[in-house]
């Protein structure tokens, strides 16, 4: 028997019915665990407008025991450039008052890692000449506050207080709290790489890189160029495509990865980078620490090495501690 989903609006009234937590997703443009963890835990909103609930109708047996995942939000945007009157090309210290306007959000994409459907939006030519991205901020909040992890490139230093300037200007309150993984911060610090940009790293693994384009691109789109507008949010689309195969490529080995362990509540050893059950144990190799040793294991999913929860005792007696 398979399980019936009930999607309700904040006042329990149900709007939709689903025939799995799979087609709920489907529909609604997230992931799958977004909708199981919803309706397991009472009064948890998604998107900050709707409730699930597993119907009555349903066997507690008919609900998968399976490890929830954490909601897990791929996210790029763009920003229009700042105009200003300048005196030369280079190296010129603009003052306030030769500013002409300032940036604001073009577009922004996004998509649940695992899930085939990239969201996206832009503003409307109306909105551009006026500079109004209330509408992106809008739907970005809802995201944000959805998500428990978000990835980006250079999200720390760019995308992430870009768009909480725009919060902030716009009127949001802070979405609610998510960790945060920035794959330009991962690949300066791990790697070795010619070139850390987004598009170089693609095309290291043979991933097809970004579109081609230019500064005329940019310079439409704040005209309110309406064809530009649709360019510019199949490029920053296709953005996001990219950085989840590359996220997917480094994660085995980041370091300090959010331990995705924390966000279920299974007794399963799982997987702490990707939530696999799929782990083996590596034979006579250990994780050390200070004092103790762990057991090893090797995750079959996604390559990345972890250790076990419980420490292996040492026959010999450790009397101390190197500082």
């Amino acid at each position: 028997m398979k399980i019936k989903v009930n999607q309700k609006d904040l006042n329990g009234n149900i709007i939709n019915s689903y025939e799995s937590y799979a087609h709920a997703a489907s529909v609604l443009g997230c992931n799958e665990s977004t909708i199981r963890r919803a309706s397991k835990v009472p009064n948890r909103a998604v998107f900050g407008k709707f409730k699930f609930e597993v119907d009555n109708n349903t066997t507690q047996s008919d609900v998968e025991d399976t490890p929830d995942s954490p909601r897990i939000l791929l996210l790029d945007i763009e920003t229009s450039p700042t105009q200003a009157f300048i005196w030369k090309f280079w190296k010129e210290n603009v003052n306030i008052d030769q500013v002409i306007s300032d940036w604001f959000m073009l577009a922004w994409s996004a998509k649940w890692l695992g899930d085939s459907k990239v969201m996206s939006s832009s503003v409307t030519s109306v909105e551009a000449l006026s500079q109004d991205d209330s509408r992106l901020c809008a739907e970005l909040w809802m995201l944000l506050d959805a998500a428990d992890i978000v990835v980006a490139h250079n999200g720390n230093a760019f995308d992430i207080p870009k768009i909480q300037s725009r919060f902030l200007i716009n009127g949001f309150n802070p979405p609610s709290a998510y960790r945060q993984i920035d794959t330009l911060v991962i690949a300066k610090q791990q790697f070795g790489f010619s070139s850390n940009k987004l598009d170089f790293i693609a095309r290291l693994f043979n991933i097809e890189g970004k579109y081609k384009t230019g500064f005329e691109l940019w310079s439409k789109c704040y005209a309110g160029d309406s064809e530009a507008l649709i360019e510019m949010e199949r490029y920053n689309a296709h953005d996001v495509e990219i950085l989840e195969k590359v996220y997917l490529k480094l994660r085995p080995y980041m370091k300090g990865h959010p331990n995705l362990n924390m966000y279920n509540d299974t007794s399963e050893i799982t997987c702490p980078i990707c939530n696999s059950t799929h782990l083996t144990l590596e034979e006579d190799k250990f994780f050390y620490t200070q004092s103790s040793k762990f057991p090893l294991y090797r995750c079959m999913d996604c390559g990345g090495l972890s250790r076990g929860k419980k420490s292996v005792s040492n026959k010999r007696y450790i009397s101390a501690i190197p500082k």
